[in-house]
């Protein structure tokens, strides 16, 4: 079992930042990959930012909204997942979560919310 802990979330103006960070606990060795994925209102989730363990080293993933604005990152392992979000806007309002793969399942965080105002 993996349990995760969103923090961070909040409301900034356009064009500021925020970091989330991602606080795992549990059995987290086997953790093969972890994400963060967002859900603006009325929308559906959608996976934002993503970091996998390919042999020695941790390829990244972007969705094509947040490219060269976000930037994900790891600590100590998979203890803790961070999202950097830079030059913020009115778009990516929303409830973050973060997300585990776990050999053949997966696990999620209860979220945290980001509001960008105008």
């Amino acid at each position: 079992q993996v349990q995760l802990v969103e923090s961070g979330g909040g409301l900034v103006q356009a064009g500021g930042s925020l970091r989330l960070s991602c606080a795992a606990s549990g059995d987290i060795n086997p953790i093969s990959g972890m994400g963060w994925y967002r859900q603006a209102p009325g929308k559906e989730r959608e996976l934002v930012a993503s970091i996998v363990r390919s042999g020695n080293t941790y390829p990244t993933y972007y969705s094509d909204a947040v490219k060269g604005r976000f930037a994900i990152s790891r600590d100590g392992g998979w203890k803790t997942v961070y999202l950097q979000m830079n030059s913020l806007k009115p778009e990516d309002t929303g409830v973050y979560f973060c997300n585990a793969a776990y050999f053949t399942t997966e696990f999620w965080g209860q979220g945290t919310r980001v509001t960008v105002s105008k």
